[in-house]
């Protein structure tokens, strides 16, 4: 029975030795993977301002059932071409050229490289912002390089209120393979605000598996982010007032995720 009971014993020592070296291991892999992953956050500077491009609606916007059809005019901006930087500054670039980013309700754009779009949208009260787009998706940010409007799907809902600040999410988006996951940019548009140290600002988090990095914007531009492990990751947008509170505007906060992947196997 004595023997019994030792064995019993000392196979309870044993697992429990187990576990705790298995435990202990994956706290140092934890923090391991933790010291490995340095992020980096950088203005991205040195593009074209494009400061006297423009656009506009050509005409009110119209509806065939629940499909709206928008289009637009485009002066002192040419779509279909590269921007000129485009390729030298490491960042995911579209070989279609210069565009336009079209999002319905803060959702992810559709990138247009002719002068109008079709939308499908459900029933109700959408919120539509186009802006002028390099050929690498950063944002034209000028008082004439955007519309704002808004559209009634099957008369239902009702117009909301937007002459307040408003934030919209546009970059990052979707997959990022091989050399376009180095570097990636982070770019939001903003309407009838801008950012400031003591004014409103905007706060990104960045996270994912092991890690979480938090960065507070006080200047309306382009970012880039370098370091990013492969795999999913989460960013969350934060649109704030001086004090430090989230603006009361029509989409904040607004959270996306993105894929970072190996490059294709040639």
């Amino acid at each position: 029975m004595k023997k019994r009971y030792l064995s019993i014993l000392a196979m309870a020592v044993f697992v429990m030795l187990i576990y705790s070296c298995t435990q202990k291991t994956e706290e140092k892999q934890e923090q391991q993977q933790e010291a490995q992953i340095t992020l980096r956050v950088s203005p991205l500077t040195g593009s074209p301002a494009f400061a006297d491009a423009s656009l506009a609606l050509d005409g009110a916007p119209s509806l065939d059932g629940h499909k709206l059809s928008t289009t637009f005019t485009v002066e002192n901006y040419q779509l279909g071409v590269q921007t000129p930087g485009a390729g030298e500054n490491g960042l995911a670039n579209s070989g279609k050229g210069q565009h336009i980013h079209y999002i319905a309700d803060n959702g992810p754009y559709s990138a247009h490289y002719e002068p109008s779009a079709e939308k499908e949208l459900e029933a109700g009260n959408h919120v539509i912002l186009a802006f002028l787009s390099r050929s690498f998706h950063e944002s034209v940010k000028n008082p004439q390089s955007f519309v704002l409007f808004q559209s009634q799907i099957g008369g239902e809902g009702e117009e909301l209120d937007l002459s307040g600040p408003q934030m919209f999410y546009s970059r990052p988006k979707g997959v990022y393979k091989g050399d376009a996951a180095k570097k990636v940019m982070l770019d939001f548009f903003l309407v009838n605000s801008d950012l400031s140290a003591d004014g409103f600002k905007v706060r990104a988090t960045i996270s994912g598996e092991g890690y979480e990095h938090i960065e507070t914007f006080t200047r309306w531009q382009p970012y880039v982010i370098e370091g990013l492990p492969i795999g999913e990751v989460k960013l969350k947008l934060e649109f704030l007032d001086a004090a430090g509170n989230l603006v009361k505007s029509t989409f904040n906060p607004v959270e996306r995720s993105i894929t970072l992947a190996e490059a294709d196997a040639s």
